[in-house]
């Protein structure tokens, strides 16, 4: 431990984990105020970023906001717009899945509610941008533990480091462990299903739409990417996902038609596959003193409504919002009066969207005939009505709820 304050490198603000919510985060706080001395701590090498073979759907609001940051331009020549989106529910053995719902993407003047983009375009453009404004990277390293002090926050790194700063936001994921040392309890259960997520191509092309098919073990997204590829998440019960994931690529070409249908024409898998247990965990308090949560860290969900990564991008630009306009007037931006503001503005939202999505979950994933009757009936009654529906659109826009200056396309 031996290090004191006075050894260790100063900062304003340091950031565990270097994912999108930490690496927009610090690009965020570092344009907004250049004279913001940040750090982010991850444990990967920056220069594998663009290995990532994941993609994420991204809302409107938070296209704005990676606009505002002066990377969506670059970002969106490798993107694919949704256009529309369909949802279905139906059996595996049926031979017709009617439509309940759809969306059109036209929002405003032909902007697309949502675009799918992948993590590895995604991800080494935050991390440039922000590189190029001044943010130091320590990575590969871990923040390994911290002690809070009157006026700063003092940072080990497993490399044998020492951090100072006045605030600590800890972007490390849903098994956040500065979390745990923050001693920050959450409230967590498993939903015994995983999420398969792979890239598979198709004969015919998807025209930039997805569909969420309602399946009794869980829904299963298909996500357009350019090209005549998408992505997939696919939520399975665990030991089945788990089997699918280790078998051959025959077996699970073979049962993913049998749920994803011919429509898009003969399937290949053209990626690796994973899969991801499924739970919800949310954080009783997103603050302490000089320290924040932010991002999954916060808040995991089940990604049957596909707002994760939008809600990470939400606390971004929120907490990036709080402490600049606290720097601003002259205030500790590590205090928990200044964090408090943070803390009001996203838990309550994140807290409704991880009870929306669970109640969205237990409903749609089983085959029970009277509670099929009763949520074919409710998507039938969103269809029909225009001013829900376009609430919703809304919502999946994520311009629903008081929104932060970067989310509404403004810089801070």
């Amino acid at each position: 431990m031996g290090m004191s304050v006075a050894d260790a490198e100063r900062f304003d603000v340091a950031i565990a984990g270097g994912g999108y919510v930490g690496l927009s985060l610090a690009l965020a706080l570092k344009q907004a105020d250049p004279s913001m001395a940040v750090a982010v701590i991850d444990p990967k090498p920056m220069d594998t970023l663009g290995k990532d073979p994941r993609a994420s759907a991204i809302a409107a609001a938070a296209c704005r906001m990676l606009d505002q940051l002066g990377i969506w331009q670059d970002i969106k020549a490798r993107a694919q717009p949704i256009n529309e989106m369909i949802v279905t529910d139906s059996r595996l053995r049926d031979v017709v899945r009617p439509v309940y719902l759809t969306f059109a993407g036209d929002r405003d003047a032909g902007e697309p509610f949502a675009h799918m983009v992948p993590n590895g375009v995604m991800l080494p453009a935050l991390h440039a941008a922000a590189a190029a404004l001044g943010v130091v990277f320590h990575a590969p390293d871990t923040a390994r533990d911290f002690s809070t002090g009157p006026d700063q926050v003092l940072i080990h790194t497993a490399s044998g480091k020492s951090l100072s700063a006045r605030l600590l936001v800890a972007a490390d994921g849903v098994k956040s462990r500065l979390r745990d040392l923050a001693g920050i309890r959450t409230v967590h259960w498993a939903y015994g299903q995983s999420g398969i997520v792979t890239t598979v191509k198709h004969e015919r092309p998807h025209n930039g739409r997805a569909e969420e098919h309602f399946l009794p073990a869980g829904p299963l997204a298909i996500l357009p990417l350019p090209g005549n590829r998408s992505s997939l998440v696919w939520t399975e019960r665990t030991a089945d996902a788990d089997r699918l994931v280790r078998g051959d690529d025959f077996t699970f070409e073979i049962e993913l038609e049998r749920r994803f249908g011919h429509h898009l024409g003969k399937l290949e898998l053209d990626g690796p596959r994973h899969a991801y247990p499924l739970g919800l965990t949310l954080a009783r308090e997103y603050i302490r003193p000089r320290f924040a949560l932010a991002g999954d860290a916060a808040h995991g969900i089940h990604p049957i409504a596909g707002q994760g990564l939008n809600m990470g991008f939400k606390d971004v630009a929120a907490l990036a919002e709080v402490l600049v306009t606290a720097r601003r007037l002259g205030q500790d931006i590590g205090a928990l009066d200044v964090l408090e503001r943070y803390q009001t503005w996203r838990r309550f939202d994140a807290f409704q969207m991880g009870v929306v999505t669970d109640v969205l979950n237990r409903l749609f994933s089983n085959d029970i005939d009277i509670l099929r009757g009763i949520r074919d009936f409710g998507l039938g009654l969103v269809e029909r009505m225009p001013r829900l529906k376009t609430g919703f659109i809304r919502e999946a826009a994520g311009f629903a709820g008081p929104a932060p200056k970067l989310l509404s396309g403004e810089p801070i």
